[in-house]
């Protein structure tokens, strides 16, 4: 047995070698693709940060993945090469609402990877002003929750912004009741989170905590901090906060619906190439008028175009006129949906792209 494990183990060391020298070779040609993008001067910097190229890499990775690695595994082990890769040839920081611990830094993490610098910024305004300002070269914002909708904040800062969505990211949602470390849970007094999370673990609550009132806070991880500081407060976030803030898991998976998911949007100032799968937002400002929506609407039926969201928003300009975010299937510049658009521009009073992107996975 010994001399088997033996032969085994330098078989893996053999890999291991191979491995290093591909890695090598792989970062020296990102290092040749930004010398090569630096080279070329244009009037506009150059791209690093290429998410239909990751999401083209990453599909044919899972398509001739042959195992035993499955092809999440896959994907979490190329992602963190690439990002890997891509801080060679330039280090990118990317802005999240925070603070540090909540699921919209773990989307960045699942997004970049940790070879990104990620920034903690305290509002979705913020997180937009700063890609605005060049601050950080891309943000990451929550736009849909499967369980409470649309997030409003969101699509309000878009109206105002001209940011695009470069990216979306899918995560799904898992909640957890933490208390201080060493806490008694029979002497929870209080339970924080929030607003959203606790609208998503209502039922749960009210069985298992029927009288223990419940406090919204600015973040799930803002929860975690004070209950890692209040004895008898207990705190409702991902399993992750149980370590970055020292908290004892009493319950796991906690919410209501469990295939609860929340849609993240990766924003930057950048047009975004054609992937094979791709989705397009946009923002749609009508008149209140009879037949507004059908009007809008008709042209994407008419090109056998999928919708996959309609949201309506009261817009800031004027009262009682509407902006309707819509999503559909396909990059805006395939014919079928370019044309749809110019018809959709014909009865609407503004029609405001907010870019097309690679489907999340």
């Amino acid at each position: 047995m010994s001399d088997e494990l033996a032969r085994v183990r330098d078989k893996i060391d053999a890999i291991d070698r191979q491995l290093r020298a591909l890695l090598n070779a792989r970062a020296a040609c990102a290092e040749e693709v930004a010398e090569i993008k630096s080279a070329n001067p244009t009037d506009e910097k150059p791209v690093f940060y290429r998410p239909e190229r990751e999401a083209q890499i990453l599909a044919r990775l899972r398509d001739e993945n042959e195992g035993p690695l499955s092809d999440a595994d896959i994907e979490r082990l190329f992602r963190e090469i690439i990002s890997c890769c891509l801080s060679l040839e330039t280090p990118l920081t990317i802005g999240y609402l925070g603070p540090t611990g909540t699921y919209t830094e773990a989307a960045a993490i699942k997004q970049f990877g940790h070879f990104a610098k990620t920034r903690a910024l305290a509002s979705v305004g913020d997180v937009f002003r700063e890609v605005e300002s060049g601050a950080a070269h891309y943000g990451v914002v929550a736009v849909e929750n499967s369980t409470d909708g649309m997030v409003g904040h969101t699509l309000d800062c878009f109206m105002s912004s001209n940011l695009r969505i470069c990216a979306e990211v899918v995560l799904p949602i898992h909640h957890a009741l933490l208390i201080k470390r060493g806490g008694d849970a029979s002497s929870i007094s209080e339970i924080l989170a929030h607003e959203q999370a606790l609208a998503q673990c209502r039922s749960w609550l009210n069985t298992r905590f029927p009288n223990v009132p419940t406090r919204p806070v600015s973040s799930n991880a803002e929860a975690a901090r004070v209950a890692a500081e209040t004895d008898g407060v207990a705190a409702i976030c991902g399993e992750v906060a149980a370590e970055r803030y020292q908290l004892d898991i009493v319950y796991t998976n906690i919410e209501d619906q469990p295939d609860n998911k929340t849609r993240f949007f990766v924003i930057g100032d950048q047009d975004v190439g054609v992937s094979g799968f791709d989705r397009t937002s946009i923002l749609v400002s009508t008149r209140n008028e009879p037949g507004a929506l059908y009007n809008v609407l008709e042209p994407f039926h008419r090109h056998g175009i999928s919708l996959s969201r309609i949201e309506t928003r009261p817009a800031k300009s004027s009262n009682w006129t509407y902006v309707f975010f819509i999503d559909f299937e396909g990059h805006q510049s395939e014919p079928t949906i370019a044309s749809a658009l110019v018809e959709v521009d014909a009865v609407s009073l503004e029609v405001k792209r907010l870019g097309s992107y690679p489907k999340a996975v």
